[in-house]
């Protein structure tokens, strides 16, 4: 797929998502932060926003799960015609049989590890999914600076997809923004999460394209 931008609407106008959504229309991805204030200190939307999303654009919907119990709620997004659903590990009892479950409901299934989770355990799990979420900023909130002590992790993540011949994206959510997206990119990641790279500026499209720009600069 080369390089994908997915602006984060977790720095969007909630009152006003249609038509922020609609800024937005040259991404690859529209990314959904659901959050339960459970698994993180923070609430934000669930699944009748995303559906009420789904049903309002016809950009393909990446949610990341930040929430307890994804074994039992994540399989619900994917029914609803999310075109990823991303849980993260840490809060997963059976990843494997989770993983299964999204793709049996027509998602992509990712998984995504918090900063100081180590990526090198969940080499065997690559067959069962379709993305692997690096976190470049602990989890919960948007507008944090870019953890770059996460890079290293980004390069044994792209490693491990690279031995294993599969066709499953690196994603990057957390500080992402023109100083930083180059790196990410050099590093191995191909999908980019952006919040306030995107929606903090007057031309979000011009944003995006300046992201992905800069990203493939980094990997041409």
């Amino acid at each position: 797929m080369g390089i994908q931008i997915a602006p984060s609407i977790l720095s969007a106008d909630f009152a006003n998502l249609e038509s922020e959504i609609a800024r937005i229309g040259d991404a690859d991805l529209v990314h959904v932060d659901v959050m339960d204030n459970h698994f993180v200190p923070n609430l934000t939307l669930g699944l009748p926003v995303v559906e009420a999303i789904l049903a309002r654009t016809t950009l393909p919907v990446d949610c990341h799960l930040m929430i307890d119990d994804p074994d039992r709620w994540a399989p619900g997004y994917a029914e609803a015609g999310a075109h990823n659903v991303t849980f993260h590990v840490e809060a997963a009892a059976a990843p494997v049989r989770l993983a299964r479950e999204i793709r049996r409901h027509g998602a992509r299934a990712g998984v995504a590890l918090k900063p100081a989770t180590p990526v090198e355990p969940f080499e065997a799990l690559l067959p069962e999914i379709d993305m692997l979420l690096v976190m470049t900023v602990e989890p919960g909130f948007g507008g944090q600076s870019f953890l770059d002590v996460c890079l290293p992790k980004i390069r044994r993540a792209r490693e491990m997809v690279s031995r294993s011949g599969l066709d499953v994206w690196v994603q990057v959510d957390g500080g992402v923004s023109g100083e930083t997206i180059e790196r990410c990119a050099g590093a191995g990641a191909d999908v980019f999460v952006a919040g306030s790279a995107v929606y903090g500026a007057d031309d979000a499209a011009k944003a995006i394209d300046d992201l992905r720009r800069l990203a493939g600069n980094a990997t041409g």
